[in-house]
């Protein structure tokens, strides 16, 4: 192996760690509780290379244990991963440049995927695309290990898997709270932080996400010169943080 693949794999492997953390565990967790609905590991292994939703193959394994009309589920599934259309947007212009690996790039996006995307440096001496690309697909494979793992885990012990749903919200925090010690500007946390609340008292914990989301969004792009120019001269504009 060259030298040149070795770096690419260290620095894939060096950008992907958190999620690798968070998404074998949740994806145990997802397995479980599919396995502890009735369903094989093999489900886990197809739905996880498939559906590849995170939140939404949580709600997944209600919609299979108490099936839903196709509409109700559409939108459930519209409600649930509203939130990517956001991700896309913001993703069109770097997507382009990928070719034939742009499907797969889109289709893998979750969110933090995303986060990664947007975040991550590309070390001097790789290309950017194939580092990107290989992040994504090792994201995914995690997911579908852990996923496989614990319903495998699930058909041999018996236990209480009460409560297991909550490890996608436990990777979300850890995620924001890395974000935010690391971020050169805090005010979009701020300002998603604030939307969030306020569309919870305005519409309630089932229905806030998708007005979070655009008012955020709305926010963000109101803001957005004041912003970036915070983020390129944060000494000019006082504290960034």
């Amino acid at each position: 192996m060259s030298n040149k693949s070795t770096k690419m794999i260290q620095a894939v492997f060096t950008a992907t760690a958190p999620v690798f953390c968070g998404y074998v565990f949740v994806g145990m967790a997802y397995g479980l509780l599919l396995q502890k609905a009735g369903y094989g590991w093999w489900w886990a292994l197809l739905t996880s290379l498939i559906v590849y939703a995170g939140s939404m193959q949580f709600v997944l394994v209600g919609l299979l244990t108490n099936p839903a009309g196709l509409l109700q589920t559409a939108i459930i599934t519209l409600v649930v991963n509203i939130r990517h259309a956001f991700y896309g947007l913001s993703m069109i212009e770097l997507f382009r440049e990928f070719r034939f690996r742009k499907p797969y790039m889109i289709f893998s996006l979750t969110d933090e995927t995303y986060s990664l995307l947007c975040s991550v440096k590309t070390p001097d001496g790789i290309e950017k695309h194939q580092f990107l690309f290989l992040i994504s697909l090792l994201n995914q494979c995690y997911w579908v290990a852990g996923s496989v793992a614990g319903a495998a885990f699930g058909e041999l012990v018996r236990f209480d898997s009460k409560g297991l749903d909550f490890a996608l919200t436990a990777l979300f925090l850890v995620i924001f709270t890395e974000q935010w010690l690391t971020a050169k500007s805090r005010i979009p946390a701020v300002i998603g932080i604030a939307a969030g609340l306020a569309c919870l008292l305005l519409f309630g914990a089932n229905s806030f996400l998708p007005p979070a989301l655009a008012l955020t969004v709305l926010a963000l792009l109101l803001g957005r010169n004041q912003i970036g120019h915070r983020l390129i001269n944060p000494k000019e504009t006082g504290v960034a943080k």
